[in-house]
């Protein structure tokens, strides 16, 4: 299984029998090279830096009832808000004193988030802190708002296709939602310039290696500039609550594979990884991953941005979370870059 793990090194691609070998191998010395050169790879094109993103969780509402998801529309005990222009604008203010040169403002589906009011809000981040990029993750939205968003000053746009299997999709989404539109949604935002990031859940319900490497080959297809992928966490108030979640190491060893088969993406260790367990985020960076992202959400609402059980990091302020994460950073021998972060 080690030449699979070379050969993937060397070459940057395998065939789909090959990564289903590497996808489901459990040999240790297997995974042992496979975080070497994902870590000897990650660093010939950002050494031991690792970008920071201060994230704004903006809204608990959302439209969509993904069967997954603690904030689904039929959640009925889920605690929603949603933050205020104000509030939004603190948040940046305090994480630019920290040190953060991203901002990451994610939320469910929220109609309440209308292109006027976002575009005002890109428009004033960027002009009182011009040396900032400004990433959304607000969902599937139409070609015009992706455009006005993007005119208004947004750099990048994050959202995972989460399953790039139209089989396993419909079982992980309602019927109104289609993979054909998610899909439509990421190649309209390539082509309006944003730096693009998609990604999938790792041990979800109904997932098979095959779906895995359905989702290898659209990325492929895609070419973002970032890839996020973690484990799924059951929510208790989810049609999947009773599911088994995914494993830290198929989610290390699926690293591993994405930073040799996308050598200069930018790469997350996930707050998910953080979550299933207590040195999940540093594994990640010594398996490939350049990138963390501090929460810097007002405290009193972290805990209503409830998308899985168990989350961490929902009670500290955004300086304690940021100090905890360089510290966590710099123990994994890595050290934290003060600069905005772009894929190379």
């Amino acid at each position: 299984m080690t030449e699979l793990a070379e050969k993937l090194y060397n070459t940057g691609d395998l065939s789909d029998s090959e990564l289903k070998a590497l996808i489901e191998t459990d040999n240790s010395e297997t995974a042992e090279l496979l975080r070497r050169y994902a870590d000897e790879t990650r660093q010939k094109s950002y050494g031991k830096k690792v970008f920071l993103r201060g994230l704004i969780e903006v809204s608990s509402y959302c439209r969509n009832d993904c069967l997954y998801c603690g904030i689904r529309r039929s959640n009925k005990e889920a605690d929603r808000y949603r933050l205020s222009r104000e509030e939004i604008m603190s948040c940046c203010e305090n994480g630019y004193g920290l040190g953060f040169r991203t901002f990451v403002m994610q939320g469910g589906e929220d109609s309440f988030f209308t292109d006027d009011f976002m575009c005002s809000v890109i428009s004033e981040i960027k002009e009182k802190y011009p040396d900032c990029a400004v990433t959304l993750s607000l969902g599937e939205r139409s070609y015009d708002s992706y455009k006005r968003m993007k005119e208004a000053g947004a750099d990048r746009y994050l959202l995972r296709h989460e399953a790039a299997s139209e089989e396993l999709y419909s079982k992980l989404h309602p019927a109104e939602m289609s993979l054909a539109h998610r899909k439509e949604c990421l190649f309209q935002l390539r082509e309006l310039g944003y730096q693009v990031g998609a990604g999938f859940m790792v041990g979800a319900p109904y997932q098979t290696t095959d779906h895995i490497i359905a989702d290898l080959r659209f990325l492929q297809e895609l070419r973002p500039q970032m890839i996020g992928i973690g484990p799924f966490v059951p929510h208790h108030n989810t049609p999947f609550a009773e599911e088994s979640g995914g494993t830290l190491a198929l989610t290390l060893r699926l690293l591993g594979i994405l930073r040799l088969m996308f050598p200069k993406v930018l790469l997350p260790a996930t707050t998910a990884l953080g979550t299933i367990a207590p040195n999940g985020r540093e594994l990640g960076l010594k398996t490939g991953c350049n990138v963390v992202m501090p929460n810097l959400s007002p405290v009193k609402v972290r805990k209503k941005y409830d998308l899985y059980d168990n989350k961490i990091c929902t009670g500290e302020e955004a300086a304690e979370c940021r100090g905890c994460l360089q510290r966590r950073i710099e123990s994994a021998g890595y050290e934290v870059s003060a600069e905005r972060g772009d894929c190379i």
